[in-house]
Parts: C-alpha cells; sequence; structure tokens
C-alpha cells in the first residue's frame, strides 16, 4: 500500500528554480523575452548602459582609450645655457638674438662667445654658431666699470650701431664706414694693434643707442669708462672691449639683424650663473 506525500512537500506545479528565475529576469531586463521586440533604433540600444565586459558607445570607449594611452612629454622652450635666473631676467622680452661673452674667470683675459636666436618661441633659444674664441679687458671683468680699471663691464647690453674702415660684409646693421677708424701702437702682449677697428660693433655700455660707435656722448660721465666695443682681434688682452677674429667678426656683422633687437649678455662664467 502506498502513502501518499503531504501535500505540505509538492512542489507547485507552477514553480521555476531559483537559476531559471534569474534567467528569466535577465532576458526581461535585456529585452528578449518572448512577445518582446528589441529597439529597432540603433541609436536607442547605443545608449544604453554598458555592463561590464561589455563595449560601450563610441565616445564613451574613445575616452576611456585617451585616458589609458601615455601622455605625450612636454616639450620646453630651450634657455641659454649656463645663465642663471637674474641674467636672463635682464635680457628684454623683445630679443630675438643674443650674443654670450663668457669669460673663463674673474680675473681673465680669455673668453668664448656663442651667438643665440629664437626665431621660434616653442622652441626657445638655438645657437647660431660655434663656440669662437674671445679676448676681454687685461684685468678681467667688473659688476662697475670706471675709466682706467682695464676690465670689462658684467651686464646685458644693446647692440645697435656697427662701423668701420672697410666696407662691412653684406649686412642689414646700420653700418658707419669712416677713415677715423684707425689705431695704432701695440697691445698689452707687444702685438701690434693697427687693423683692429677694421670692423666694430657698438656695445650700448654708456652712450647714447642708435648712433655711430664714433660718438663721444657718455650719459653716465666720463669718469665711468666708454667706448667699449667688439671689434677685430689683435692677439692680447684689451682695454675694456671684446675682440673676435677676423672672419668671426665678419659673421657677426653678416648674421645680427635690428629687427632681432640684439644684445650682447658679457661676463665672467661665475656672474653669467647668477
Amino acid at each position: 500500500m502506498s502513502v501518499s506525500r503531504p501535500s505540505a512537500l509538492r512542489r507547485p506545479p507552477y514553480a521555476v528554480p531559483v537559476g531559471a528565475c534569474a534567467a528569466v529576469l535577465l532576458l526581461t531586463a535585456c529585452g528578449n523575452t518572448s512577445g518582446t521586440a528589441a529597439p529597432k533604433d540603433p541609436a536607442v540600444r547605443a545608449g544604453a548602459t554598458a555592463t561590464a565586459g561589455v563595449a560601450g558607445p563610441p565616445a564613451e570607449r574613445a575616452r576611456r582609450r585617451a585616458a589609458q594611452a601615455p601622455h605625450a612629454p612636454v616639450v620646453r622652450p630651450r634657455e641659454i645655457p649656463a645663465l642663471g635666473p637674474k641674467t636672463r631676467a635682464e635680457i628684454p622680452a623683445s630679443s630675438k638674438q643674443v650674443f654670450v661673452v663668457t669669460g673663463d674667470g674673474y680675473d681673465s683675459s680669455l673668453s668664448t662667445a656663442v651667438l643665440y636666436a629664437r626665431d621660434n618661441p616653442a622652441l626657445g633659444w638655438l645657437p647660431v654658431t660655434t663656440r669662437w674664441p674671445a679676448h676681454n679687458a687685461l684685468n678681467g671683468w667688473t659688476d662697475e666699470h670706471w675709466e682706467g680699471d682695464l676690465r670689462s663691464p658684467v651686464g646685458v647690453y644693446g647692440l645697435t650701431y656697427a662701423g668701420g674702415l672697410f666696407d662691412p660684409p653684406e649686412t642689414a646693421f646700420p653700418y658707419d664706414r669712416n677713415p677715423a677708424f684707425v689705431v695704432s701702437g701695440e697691445g698689452f702682449d707687444g702685438e701690434p694693434l693697427e687693423g683692429s677697428f677694421d670692423y666694430v660693433v657698438a656695445i650700448d655700455y654708456n652712450r647714447t643707442p642708435g648712433v655711430t660707435p664714433l660718438d663721444h656722448e657718455r650719459p653716465l660721465g666720463q669718469e665711468r669708462g666708454g667706448g667699449i666695443w667688439i671689434h677685430v682681434d689683435h692677439g692680447g688682452p684689451t682695454q675694456g672691449c671684446i675682440s673676435l677674429p677676423l672672419d668671426r667678426m665678419r659673421e657677426l656683422l653678416s648674421t645680427l639683424d635690428p629687427a632681432k633687437k640684439p644684445v650682447v649678455v658679457m661676463g665672467d662664467a661665475e656672474a653669467l650663473e647668477r
């Protein structure tokens, strides 16, 4: 004789297993249950929120790729090497050519010189020339130049006018060809000075900018010296000027551009690093 199960233990005919309920709910949420059509508009489907493992809309995917991509390096404009913040701050913002004369030491008469240009602000300062040998004053450099101290003045000065005994190389720079650019005698090492002023560029220390280098006006007074030029090297120290080999002097004249507001930055290496 069989014994029937208690009614409380019977599975109702409409009961659905728990796993199946989850499947039904998932199908319902996705809009794919029997008798319900999926949205036909692709834009509607694209607007649905992406679930884990499912690609989102194109804009969202692009945003994620951009966030994961490595950032491009930041390119900073190049600065002129070996110049400190104080020296750099003295260079006018309008200047696009800088002639840097760096002395070997405070008491040395030996220097080197490089011309830099800033034609593209995004790239910054780039060298236009190689490093040239140069001479400065016999006793070296000073932050406060006085007549007869035989030191070259440290600082940043304009370059606005040139001149010389001979016709210049092709140049856009204002140039005064004048027979007064003559010199004779001997330098401190016994070398002949003749030809030193064949080509000169006036340094705007204690002078009126934009006039011939032969102008004798001294705005700071005669006692503060003057007549500080870049001129042809005679093979030894100067009284206060900067001197370059003849070919380099011609190259400088042909490269300087008054439209670029050129300046000279000059001093011993330690002073320029300030």
